[in-house]
């Protein structure tokens, strides 16, 4: 099935076709990319940059990446923050409950609620492309008009119904991450022994 991608969303998300349907095509407007200066950034990565393995499923004690953003428009009274794989669409983390100020998500960091991806878990699911192949992720962050009120585990369809026609502002991050080889461990090479 093709999917008919905003202009804005491509113009967003930068080189490559967008080949899945993301979030804030289905739930905000052109209108609302960067409004009032709003910003999604990483100190781990610049917009368009690899992903380290360490934020993927190459290795064993991977998290989530760290994200920092700017402070959302005046009346913003939530932030959400939607992950999603550009080539296939899989949702990768679905966190709300994020104060509407300037703030950050560190390395590592349990958010304050989280929703299912697309494994079915309540976690950052770890980038695991096929070996040789490059997937791009759309870090995705909503500022929200009004307060939230679905419980944790919620699904992406239950998030993007409650979200809907209350997108004050979207700002985009993206990055790419090739499938590895996962090489293993070897204690006897790296100790002599």
């Amino acid at each position: 099935m093709s999917t008919v991608v905003p202009d804005w969303i491509q113009k967003a998300v930068g080189e490559g076709e967008v080949k899945a349907e993301l979030t804030a095509a289905r739930v905000a407007e052109e209108k609302a990319l960067a409004r009032s200066g709003f910003s999604l950034t990483s100190p781990a990565f610049k917009h368009g940059g690899e992903l380290d393995p360490s934020f993927t499923a190459c290795e064993d004690d991977a998290v989530a990446p760290p994200l920092e953003w700017t402070a959302p428009p005046p009346g913003s009274q939530e932030l959400v923050l939607v992950v999603e794989d550009i080539e296939r669409g899989d949702v990768h983390w679905l966190v709300w409950g994020l104060k509407a100020q300037k703030g950050a998500l560190f390395e590592g960091e349990v958010p304050p609620r989280t929703g299912k991806n697309a494994k079915g878990n309540s976690e950052w699911l770890l980038p695991d492309p096929p070996l040789g192949v490059q997937h791009r992720y759309a870090f995705q962050l909503f500022a929200l008009d009004l307060p939230l009120t679905l419980m944790p585990g919620a699904t992406h369809e239950d998030l993007i119904k409650t979200m809907a026609n209350h997108v004050t502002a979207v700002a985009i991050l993206t990055a790419c991450f090739e499938g590895h080889e996962v090489e293993e461990w070897d204690a006897e090479d790296e100790f002599d022994i």
